[in-house]
């Protein structure tokens, strides 16, 4: 489980930048951590994330929002009512 993690790590976060430092290191893993808990949808999970807080959209309009994470190499999209 902890070698498809890093796998995961290395394929959309760390080889796409240059790491400077540990501590730069330290902020990036815990950045990345928290948009692969809260945001990265998952096969394994019916594409939720970890922490359930995904779901259907509610009927009617709907709005998108994107936030850049890791200056503009992930994008993250949520449904705004």
């Amino acid at each position: 489980m902890a070698e498809r993690w890093v796998g995961t790590v290395r394929r959309e976060c760390t080889d796409r930048m240059l790491i400077v430092g540990q501590r730069h290191l330290r902020c990036v893993l815990g950045e990345y951590a928290v948009h692969y808990n809260t945001h990265r949808p998952h096969r394994g999970l019916d594409q939720e994330p970890p922490d359930g807080r995904g779901g259907p959209a509610p009927p009617g309009k709907v709005r998108v929002l994107r936030r850049d994470r890791f200056g503009d190499l992930i994008h993250e999209y949520v449904q705004v009512a």
